[in-house]
This record gives structure tokens, C-alpha cells and sequence, in this order.
């Protein structure tokens, strides 16, 4: 499987909802100007995210997004499925019916294997997670420009 512009951009946009859980509702176009995603673009992959009630919509002139959820509580594996569908590099994984091979075909074995790799990484990832890792870099960032 490779993860989408959709789903990278979808990664970074909760990484940065994460950064300001407990805030504020955060407006659209600032998570657009920090992450670098046009803000059109954002509003289509965070429509989704509502929808799935991973992220919490609120109109007005105090409106924006926030999580729904605290960071901790959510799994990266949640917010690809959402936006790229089954985790799985083939579609035999997901539907064998679709391949008359299917129950003797070694190759799905290893296919359906690195399916489970992958949704486990995304699975034992949290927004929390990717918050804590973003602060170290950050952190290691200014301890590097300050000697």
C-alpha cells in the first residue's frame, strides 16, 4: 500500500490538531499555513475526519476544528482508514473471493503478512505518539543550533 498525498497531508494536519489539543478550536486556514497544505485541499480531507467523528467541527467566530478525542486515544491506523481504505497492498487481502487462486496462493500469504505489519504499526501509532516524537525532533533541532 502506498499512503496518498491525501493521507500524508491527513497525518500532518492531525499531528498539528494534537500539538493544540486542549485549546481552542483551531482555524482551518492556520493549520493550512503551519502544514503547508492549501487550504481547499484540507477542508476536502478533514470533511471526512467529521464524518468519522475523529474531529470535532465548530461554526462561528470561536469555530475551527479540534480532536474529538484526546490525542492518546486516537490511532494513526483510524485516520488512514478513513482516507485511504483498507489497509492492505492487494485486494485479494481484504476480499479473497475475488481470485480463484486465493486459498492456495503463497504470494497472498505474504501479501496478507504485510498487511499486518503495516496495520500494526498504524495500530500501536497514537496522535500522542507523533506529538511526542515531533516535540524531541523540535527539541533536538534547537539543542543542535544552539552549541
Amino acid at each position: 500500500m502506498k499512503i496518498s498525498t491525501r493521507g500524508r497531508y491527513a497525518t500532518r494536519a492531525m499531528l498539528d490538531l494534537a500539538l493544540h489539543y486542549g485549546k481552542t478550536p483551531i482555524l482551518l486556514k492556520d493549520i493550512s499555513t503551519r502544514q503547508a497544505i492549501s487550504l481547499r485541499y484540507l477542508e476536502q480531507i478533514i470533511s471526512p475526519l467529521v464524518a468519522a467523528k475523529i474531529v470535532v467541527s465548530t461554526r462561528g467566530p470561536r469555530g475551527g476544528v479540534m480532536l474529538a478525542r484526546p490525542p492518546r486515544k486516537i490511532k494513526l491506523s483510524e485516520v488512514i482508514q478513513v482516507l485511504e481504505g483498507p489497509i492492505s497492498p492487494v485486494e485479494c487481502v481484504e476480499n479473497p473471493g475475488i481470485c480463484t487462486r486465493a486459498s492456495s496462493c503463497v504470494a497472498r500469504d505474504v501479501w496478507t503478512d504485510l498487511a499486518r505489519a503495516m496495520y500494526g504499526v498504524l495500530e500501536s501509532t497514537t496522535l500522542q505518539d507523533l506529538a511526542e516524537r515531533q516535540e524531541k525532533k523540535r527539541a533536538g533541532r534547537e539543542l543542535q543550533y544552539n552549541i
